[in-house]
């Protein structure tokens, strides 16, 4: 298991019943996570909660805050710094479990020292962009939605990190990448944290199952010629870390290198781990 358990500013407090307790700061949440179907450990702890996330028979949810909270606040990991704000999709802009993949991330990019170029597919709100940028690399940051991209560049501002870092790119991942490839560009490391299912600035559809093996396997001819790693990371159930392991084989594999994967896990507080999915991680050496 990867466990991402270094964090001072995020803890899962308890987990059951469908939810886990999390506190974000000083701010503590319920939320919803289909995986735990366990019963809570500490049910007095609750209580605590300033607000919930409640799902709708019809889909999707809403909050309920039980006091008034910031429109948004920071939490930090070392160095970095992140805003975080309850969505209305129930999440907050930061999937804390992947800390354990930006630590490993970063102690490859500081060993081989700058001059890293990194390609960040499906960046969201930028964490594993700050991440290696942070650690002295030049990141081109990829993601469909224009709200998700200028978040990422405000938790860029917030670590202190100066623009000429980071290149910010809107557009569909797969798109991209095949252009990338026609125009013989390269990237020492690429990493991607792709959605179960979502679509493109002009409507096109992405499916997980369906497009996660050429997106690989085109990601892997962009690989330079003194390759880093590649990372994977997938949050569909069904698709375990065997099945990375299979794609990170047959595709970056080809170059020799190790293929590490497992679950990515969170500690939790009251006792247990909470599972946050899987990754896959190729590595040159």
């Amino acid at each position: 298991m990867f466990v991402s358990g270094a964090w001072q500013d995020y803890e899962v407090l308890d987990s059951g019943d469908g939810l886990k307790l999390e506190r974000w700061g000083s701010i503590i949440l319920s939320r919803p996570d289909p995986q735990v179907i366990w019963p809570a450990q500490t049910p007095h702890m609750w209580q605590r909660a300033d607000a919930r996330y409640h799902r709708s028979a019809k889909g999707g949810g809403e909050w309920e805050f039980v006091r008034r909270l910031p429109e948004r606040w920071t939490v930090s990991y070392g160095s970095l710094k992140f805003y975080v704000h309850p969505t209305s999709f129930k999440h907050t802009g930061l999937f804390p479990e992947q800390a354990v993949n930006w630590d490993w991330m970063r102690e490859k990019i500081k060993a081989r020292g700058r001059g890293v170029r990194v390609l960040n597919l499906f960046g969201y709100t930028g964490g594993a962009t700050v991440a290696c940028a942070d650690a002295g690399a030049f990141v081109t940051h990829v993601d469909a939605a224009k709200g998700m991209v200028q978040w990422a560049g405000e938790n860029r501002a917030l670590s202190g990190l100066p623009d000429t870092t980071i290149r910010w790119i809107v557009d569909d991942v797969k798109k991209f990448t095949e252009r990338e490839l026609r125009r013989g560009s390269t990237y020492d490391a690429i990493l991607m944290d792709p959605p179960s299912y979502g679509r493109g600035p002009r409507g096109e559809i992405w499916k997980l199952e369906d497009e996660i093996y050429s997106l690989a396997n085109v990601c892997a001819q962009l690989l330079s010629d003194t390759p880093l790693f590649m990372l994977i990371n997938s949050y569909t159930t069904g698709l375990q870390s065997a099945v990375l392991s299979n794609i990170l084989r047959l595709t970056a594999g080809k170059r020799g290198g190790r293929v590490d994967t497992g679950e990515v896990v969170l500690p939790v507080t009251s006792g247990g781990v909470l599972p946050c999915g899987a990754s896959g991680r190729w590595s040159a050496d």
